[in-house]
């Protein structure tokens, strides 16, 4: 049986970083995987992508923003997500439905109802089995993710790190309340805290997870 984890948190809060390291420690115990990403995730959603995160775009009307990362979840779920599953692989995603209830939702203060049944229609009954949301204060997230801009000289993907910091407070906000709400189906971790000592908790946590669930198979 296939199992279906996300990874959500605001920029800069180390998802990237994360998920490689948890796939390569699950890989390690044997663990068959995809480790995949939205938006993006397959070649059509990758050309979406581009135009939702350069900054150059950033007149982008925040509906089309989220048609369009509905329309890149509805390519990447049906080429890549499902089938993963369905072969009983577990699949790593960083970002999925909830990135959209929390930045086009509350970040950007569009209509919850119309983001939930877009989300139906994009992802039908691929939902997450387990949300690993990494929290950590606004500033720090930003400080984090304009230094990695700097150090990479590539800033081709970093127009959400342009937005006000009450933009990306309003998302942080939803996340938490994503976490509270759904506690069953969220962990939330300290993204404060060092990388490795992260890394630790992530996969202790979901072992402890995958052996639960493959218990009461």
């Amino acid at each position: 049986m296939g199992f279906f984890i996300t990874f959500e948190g605001i920029e800069g809060s180390g998802k990237s970083t994360q998920i490689a390291l948890l796939d390569e420690a699950l890989r390690q115990q044997g663990y068959s995987l995809v480790r995949t990403r939205e938006p993006g995730g397959c070649a059509i959603a990758d050309q979406i992508r581009e135009i939702l995160l350069h900054p150059q775009n950033s007149a982008l009307n925040s509906t089309a923003e989220l048609l369009l990362y509905a329309a890149a979840r509805v390519q990447h779920v049906n080429e890549v997500i499902a089938p993963a599953l369905k072969r009983d692989q577990l699949v790593l995603c960083d970002r999925y439905t909830d990135a959209t209830k929390a930045y086009q939702g509350n970040g950007r203060g569009l209509n919850q109802q119309l983001i939930q049944d877009l989300n139906q229609i994009a992802a039908g009954t691929v939902v997450p089995d387990l949300t690993i949301l990494i929290d950590l204060p606004v500033e720090i997230g930003l400080s984090r993710a304009l230094s990695r801009e700097i150090a990479q000289q590539d800033d081709s993907e970093g127009r959400f790190e342009r937005e006000e910091i009450a933009f990306h407070q309003r998302v942080r906000e939803g996340y938490l309340s994503l976490a509270q709400n759904e506690s069953e189906r969220f962990i939330q971790v300290d993204g404060t805290l060092s990388v490795p000592l992260l890394a630790t908790e992530i996969l202790e946590k979901t072992l402890d997870f995958l052996h639960r669930k493959k218990a009461s198979l």
